[in-house]
């Protein structure tokens, strides 16, 4: 890559499509809160996944919704190489 150019990584997206991942809904016992934060997560690059945050307080889920084995978003995450940030996000709305 020549020096002049910014390599870019995906595209910048809009709201309307960080606020589809608000609309999935699970296909088993998983809280729905939990599967949105999980979707969200694999779906959406950092500075994405801080906006959708913003918008799943708003819309009123639960930050700490937990599985059937008492698990949260970040219990189910942390163990993952680029969890870190997210988790951070997570942190930081929850105060």
């Amino acid at each position: 890559m020549r020096k002049d150019k910014k390599q870019v990584i995906g595209e910048e997206i809009g709201e309307e499509s960080i606020k589809l991942f608000l609309a999935v809904e699970p296909a088993d016992a998983t809280p729905p809160s939990l599967h949105k934060l999980i979707k969200a997560y694999r779906g959406l690059r950092i500075d994405d996944f801080e906006r959708f945050v913003g918008f799943f307080v708003e819309a009123g889920y639960d930050l700490e919704a937990k599985d059937e084995q008492g698990n949260d978003f970040i219990d189910l995450i942390q163990d993952q190489r680029q969890a870190e940030p997210y988790i951070e996000v997570i942190k930081a709305a929850r105060r």
